[in-house]
C-alpha cells in the first residue's frame, strides 16, 4: 500500500508525456480491468493502450491537448486530459477526457486534484466552458456533481462497458466565466 500523502498534479510536456506512457498504460489497463467505460474493451491489450497514449503525446506536442499526471510518492497514479477545441466558432471551449485514477490510489483526493488543475489549465488557455461525459453509474459522476459541474442529461446505451454491457453516459458542463 502506498504511503498517505498529498497528490502532486503536473502538466506533462511532450517529452514527459512520452516518458510517462508505461505508467499511463498501467492506469488505463487497471481502469478497464475494473469495468470503467473509457473507450476500451476487456479484450484490448497493453499494446492498444500504448498506441492510444502515443497518440495523446502527439496531441500534446501539437498543442491540442494538455495532459496531466497525478503522483503519489513520486509514482504516476492518475491522469486527465484537457482537449482544446480548435473550431473557429468554439475558441472558448475545451473537453475534459480520460480522468483516470489507478484503483490502488482511489479515495485519496486524486480525482479532485486533477479536476482543480484541469480548471486552472483551462483558464490559462482562455477556455471558460468545459464539457465532459461519464458513465451514468460510475463514481466519477458523484465527483463531478460535488465539484459544481452541471448535468446536462444522460443518453442511455451510449457506450459499452468493458464486458460488453451497455451503459448510459451523463454529460456535464461547467462555466468558468
Amino acid at each position: 500500500m502506498m504511503p498517505v500523502d498529498e497528490p502532486l498534479v503536473e502538466t506533462l510536456s511532450p517529452d514527459a508525456a512520452r516518458a510517462a506512457i508505461p505508467a499511463l498504460v498501467a492506469i488505463l489497463d487497471d481502469c478497464v480491468a475494473h469495468g470503467a467505460s473509457v473507450g476500451f474493451m476487456a479484450w484490448n491489450t497493453p499494446e492498444d493502450y500504448r498506441g492510444f497514449w502515443s497518440g495523446v503525446a502527439g496531441e500534446v506536442e501539437a498543442g491540442r491537448t494538455i495532459l496531466l499526471a497525478a503522483r503519489l510518492a513520486g509514482e504516476i497514479v492518475g491522469t486527465a486530459q484537457l482537449q482544446l477545441i480548435g473550431k473557429p466558432n468554439q475558441p472558448h471551449r475545451a473537453e475534459v477526457a480520460k480522468v483516470l485514477v489507478h484503483s490502488r490510489a482511489r479515495r485519496r483526493g486524486i480525482g479532485e486534484a486533477l479536476m482543480q488543475v484541469v480548471e486552472a489549465e483551462a483558464r490559462k488557455a482562455r477556455r471558460d466552458l468545459l464539457v465532459l461525459d461519464s458513465d451514468e453509474g460510475g463514481a466519477a459522476r458523484r465527483l463531478y456533481n460535488r465539484l459544481g459541474w452541471t448535468e446536462a442529461g444522460t443518453i442511455p446505451r451510449f457506450a459499452l462497458l468493458p464486458d460488453g454491457r451497455f451503459c448510459g453516459s451523463t454529460f456535464f458542463y461547467k462555466s468558468l466565466a
